[in-house]
């Protein structure tokens, strides 16, 4: 026999279902919660580029990738009068490859490779000193957090972690150039 508690209960949550699903939605975190310390000690929010997409790179000075400064600051030349934000998080996370402070690492991104988008001051992008930015996309996608310098996040104009680039794939790899683009032309 059945217990009509149990019928009306499981009817009343089958009612409640959508709105849970929708306050859940309604109150996921997105990118634009966070907020980095740009290298000249300014705040950077993500909120203020919301609607549009940001690429977000963990940086070094001594890489075997640091070439990819170039490709990066191509991106963001092509790109950002669209809409793209392109953010360098400088870290000193693998193999100890970004042991400078500012100034360091000031002239290897604006003076050797000539870059233009923001840079934040050296941040932990791994484990749990992490900064909240990279601890949140771990959980957002954990099969895809940085194993190396030159990691790459896209976020998507809803603020939502969108692709993951590895270090290996350059920042104009049709695949990187595809994603922005998508979000460019998202709704």
């Amino acid at each position: 026999m059945i217990d009509r508690r149990n019928v009306l209960l499981l009817g009343a949550l089958v009612l409640m279902s959508p709105r849970l699903a929708q306050a859940t939605a309604m109150s996921r975190v997105t990118a634009y919660a966070f907020t980095f310390t740009g290298l000249d000690g300014n705040a950077i929010l993500l909120s203020a580029y919301a609607g549009h997409p940001i690429l977000v790179v963990n940086t070094a000075s001594l890489c075997g990738y640091t070439p990819q400064y170039t490709g990066l600051q191509a991106l963001w030349t092509r790109y950002r009068d669209k809409g793209l934000m392109v953010l360098g998080v400088p870290s000193n996370d693998f193999g100890g490859q970004e042991p400078g402070g500012v100034s360091e690492i000031a002239k290897t991104a604006h003076d050797d490779y000539h870059v233009t988008f923001p840079l934040t001051e050296k941040a932990t992008v791994k484990g749990p000193s992490a900064h909240p930015f990279y601890k949140w996309a771990a959980i957002e996608r954990p099969l895809d957090a940085p194993r190396w310098n030159f990691h790459k996040y896209l976020i998507g104009r809803d603020g939502q972690l969108k692709a993951s680039f590895t270090s290996a794939v350059e920042p104009g790899d049709p695949r990187v150039i595809a994603a922005i683009e998508k979000e460019l032309v998202s709704a």
